[in-house]
Formats: C-alpha cells, sequence, structure tokens
C-alpha cells in the first residue's frame, strides 16, 4: 500500500491533468468561436486570435504529454486512475486536431470574407452552435467525471454529419448549374470538411472518457 502522502501527491497530479484538460478544451471552445467570427460575421482579424489561441492548445499538448507519462512513472496509480491517464494522453491528440481544424475555418473565412457568400452559411453556422455545445458538455464531462454527458456529446455529432451530408449536396448543386462557382463552392466544401472533422474529434475525445470512467469501448 501506498503511504498517504504519495497518494496525496497522486490526487493533485489528477486534478491539476484535469484542470489543464479542461482549460485545453477550453481554448479549443474559444477558437471555434473565433472560427465562427472569421466565417459567419467576416471578422478577419478572429482568424489571427484562432492562431493565438492553437499556439496554446499546443504548448499545453506538449506539457500535458510530458506530465502524464511522468505520473505514470512515479506514482503507482490504481486501474481507474490509469485509465484516466492514458484516456486523457489518447484524448489530447484529437483535441489539438480539432483546434487545428478550427484554425483552418477561420482561415478560410478570411479569404472568403472578401467575396459574396454563395449563399447564406445558414448549415455551417448550425454545425458551429453544435459544435460549441458539444464542446461545453465534453468540458462538463471531464471537470464532473460524468459518463452521461460524454454520451450526451456524442450523440451531437450525428446532427453535424446530416448537416455536412446537405452542405456537399447544396454545393455540388451549384457547381453543376454555374461553372462560375466552382472556385468558391471547392472553397466551401473544404470548410464542410473541416467542421465535420473538429466534431468527430471531439466525439473521439468522449469515448476516451466513457472510457476512463466505465471501462466500456463505445
Amino acid at each position: 500500500m501506498l503511504p498517504s502522502n504519495s497518494m496525496n501527491a497522486l490526487d493533485q497530479d489528477l486534478q491539476m491533468i484535469t484542470a489543464e484538460m479542461v482549460r485545453m478544451l477550453s481554448l479549443v471552445r474559444e477558437s471555434v468561436g473565433f472560427a465562427r467570427g472569421a466565417l459567419i460575421d467576416a471578422d478577419a482579424a478572429a482568424a489571427e486570435r484562432c492562431a493565438g489561441n492553437d499556439q496554446q492548445v499546443d504548448e499545453l499538448q506538449d506539457r500535458l504529454e510530458q506530465h502524464i507519462l511522468s505520473v505514470i512513472a512515479r506514482r503507482q496509480p490504481t486501474a481507474k486512475d490509469l485509465r484516466f491517464l492514458g484516456a486523457m494522453h489518447r484524448a489530447l491528440s484529437d483535441i489539438e486536431r480539432a483546434g487545428d481544424y478550427a484554425v483552418h475555418v477561420a482561415r478560410s473565412g478570411a479569404e472568403l470574407a472578401d467575396r459574396p457568400p454563395l449563399k447564406k452559411y445558414t448549415d455551417m453556422k448550425r454545425i458551429l452552435e453544435v459544435e460549441d455545445a458539444m464542446l461545453d458538455t465534453t468540458i462538463a464531462a471531464i471537470a464532473e467525471s460524468d459518463a452521461d454527458a460524454a454520451r450526451r456529446a456524442l450523440a451531437m455529432d450525428e446532427e453535424i454529419d446530416e448537416l455536412y451530408e446537405q452542405i456537399q449536396r447544396e454545393l455540388l448543386t451549384y457547381m453543376l448549374e454555374d461553372p462560375n462557382t466552382i472556385g468558391q463552392a471547392t472553397k466551401l466544401l473544404s470548410v464542410g470538411r473541416y467542421l465535420e472533422r473538429l466534431g468527430d474529434h471531439i466525439e473521439n475525445v468522449c469515448e476516451h472518457i466513457v472510457f476512463w470512467i466505465t471501462a466500456e469501448r463505445v
């Protein structure tokens, strides 16, 4: 049995890792807000803020990877704590990739800002709203060790996939009806894909959370 001071040190490490995971996800949620500003509100400055946020996400990922591996090596965690550490370690790359896709959306939004939109970005705006809610629920799932919250966030990805398919159909119709729209429609297809992939990475994070808490693979 570990001495109590080692147990306390482990608990402190786990709390610190939880807080930093929440901070990393919160930064990505902020990045999604900046991406929305760049794309929906044609705010080019938001794209720069999104890129600055992403740098912080990358730095946090590096620091957390080292911290998690150090805790596994030094603290002899129990099975559930080890599941937490392993799940968070796997989640790091998904959170980092979600942040990258937010930057791609923001930069594309800045590039499209000086052109009149082909159509209102209603579906893309809705995807960004869903992703904001998805991230908010994922943050709660980690902070409160809540598997049900993680499952609720997981389920939100279905709407994102449906909206992405709708975006694809509409943009392909534009291209077929008017070849002059091909360049802009192709750029918007890429934006739709970035948004869909962002949702997929948050979905992966939620799967890791469910495994940590329940030991069940989703």
